[in-house]
């Protein structure tokens, strides 16, 4: 409703707004004028934007399109926004508009940081490898702690940051059901578990290293990822003369964007389930890394809620079939266990993450090939934050 409303009152030839409101000359000077209003509309937007294409967007994002641009005698909304952003008055103190371009030190700070959670992910694991009982469960909280900080430092600078603040609980969940789950879940369908997990894969929780590990190094091909999609989509920006055009030059490279690093986390999926002669979680991993990685895409890009909604759905679905297992011991609800036993029966306990998050990730991909394909989402020139 409140982008018909903004197409309505863009109609600015009618003048039936304006005209009740001001005198009739200066109502003249408005129709015969329609740009200059609808400026004054969106004077904050054309105040601070830096370049056309920011205004271009920041129109698109009101419910203006190329067919409203015509009404002000423009034929796209790109026209329209280089019109409005040439008439913004400006003094010769005005600062220069910012390159986009990061600085060499920026980038090669979040490339850093980019390989620092695997690089200490790999360390900890090891250090789990060759130590037992106390040793092994301090480097096991350590090891943690570390990778935790590391995360945090690469989501608070370079391609995966972002203005808007997230929770990281549903996440670190579904991480550590990946590391945790699928052997609570096997001990849970024989009655057990019947101790703590002491970090192994053949103890009575059993431990699943591989896919987590693989995660941790996946940060890499991540970080590149976000940031190729968002350089290319700014010159896709740059190129297009029209919304339309725009989104069908940027969509194939959305997706082949999430090819690629699916292909990534796929090699190192393999390459840790050598090394650590573990079975390949393939399904759990790529999966779970598909969800990630759209859900932190949105959200850098400005589309919160969905990410937020689909990472909580995600992991309630995960703790539910894990809590049902347990409450289908209680006298008479053995049928409670049911729908998850048929799972497991088909799937293997891998199963469970596998629905879950490759639901998710589904349901964000194509969330994101609507948002993410439209110029307002990509506003902003990429710079170090």
């Amino acid at each position: 409703m409140s982008g018909l409303g903004e197409l309505d009152r863009d109609r600015v030839p009618a003048g039936t707004e304006e005209v009740g409101t001001r005198a009739p000359s200066t109502a003249r000077r408005v129709a015969a004028d329609p740009v200059k209003a609808l400026m004054h509309r969106h004077r904050e937007l054309c105040r601070r934007a830096v370049d056309p294409l920011e205004i271009a967007a920041g129109l698109e994002a009101h419910g203006i399109t190329d067919r409203t641009a015509a009404r002000f005698r423009h034929r796209d909304v790109f026209s329209l926004a280089e019109e409005m952003y040439a008439r913004v008055p400006r003094d010769a103190d005005t600062p220069p508009r910012p390159t986009g371009r990061p600085s060499p030190r920026a980038q090669t700070a979040w490339i850093v940081l980019a390989l620092l959670p695997g690089a200490l992910c790999a360390a900890a694991v090891a250090a789990l490898r060759l130590t037992d009982g106390r040793p092994r469960l301090v480097a096991a909280t350590v090891g943690t702690l570390a990778v935790a900080l590391a995360l945090r430092a690469l989501l608070r600078r370079g391609p995966l940051s972002a203005a808007a603040r997230t929770s990281a609980t549903w996440t670190c969940w579904l991480v550590g059901y990946a590391l945790l789950g699928d052997g609570l879940l096997r001990a849970a369908l024989t009655g057990g578990p019947d101790d703590l997990p002491d970090g192994t894969a053949d103890g009575p929780w059993p431990v699943t290293v591989a896919p987590v590990l693989a995660l941790a190094l996946a940060c890499a091909p991540a970080a590149a990822s976000a940031h190729l999609f968002a350089v290319r989509a700014r010159r896709k920006l740059t190129a297009s003369r029209g919304l339309a055009d725009f989104s069908a030059a940027v969509r194939p490279l959305l997706i082949g964007t999430f090819v690629l690093f699916i292909g990534a986390v796929t090699a190192l999926v393999a390459l840790t389930g050598a090394v650590l002669r573990e079975p390949a979680a393939y399904p759990q991993a790529l999966t779970l890394g598909a969800l990630l990685l759209l859900a932190r895409m949105l959200t850098v890009h400005g589309h919160t809620h969905a990410p937020a909604l689909v990472l909580t759905a995600a992991a309630t679905a995960e703790a539910a079939a894990v809590a049902t297992l347990f409450a289908a011991r209680l006298p008479g609800c053995d049928f409670l266990a049911a729908p998850v036993e048929a799972l497991v029966a088909a799937c293997g306990p891998a199963g469970v993450p596998t629905a879950a998050c490759g639901t998710g990730a589904l349901v964000l991909l194509v969330h994101a090939t609507r948002r993410l394909t439209k110029a307002s989402a990509h506003a902003a020139p990429e710079h170090p934050r």
